[in-house]
């Protein structure tokens, strides 16, 4: 029994020390998130249609088409097209 309490302690002791747990524990989480991958061409576009969609008015909307995804079917064709 005191074997497994002294066992238990080093490795807390261990834990406890700077440097010796390993240095991903002390990476903060923003310098993680800076290193977010870049958006995927769809994504992109979901994007752009969706600025497009929240900066029309009610009669631009209705003109461009009634919903969203009928809109967003539009929008990505277009912008497609302009990548291409």
């Amino acid at each position: 029994m005191s074997l497994r309490l002294a066992a238990s302690f080093a490795a807390v002791l261990c834990l406890a020390m700077p440097g010796f747990a390993g240095e991903a524990r002390a990476k903060p989480a923003a310098a993680m998130r800076d290193k977010e991958p870049a958006l995927s061409p769809a994504r992109e576009r979901q994007k752009r249609c969706g600025i497009e969609w929240r900066g029309l008015s009610t009669t631009d909307k209705t003109a461009k088409g009634p919903t969203w995804p009928q809109f967003y079917s539009k929008c990505v064709k277009r912008l497609k097209a302009t990548k291409a």
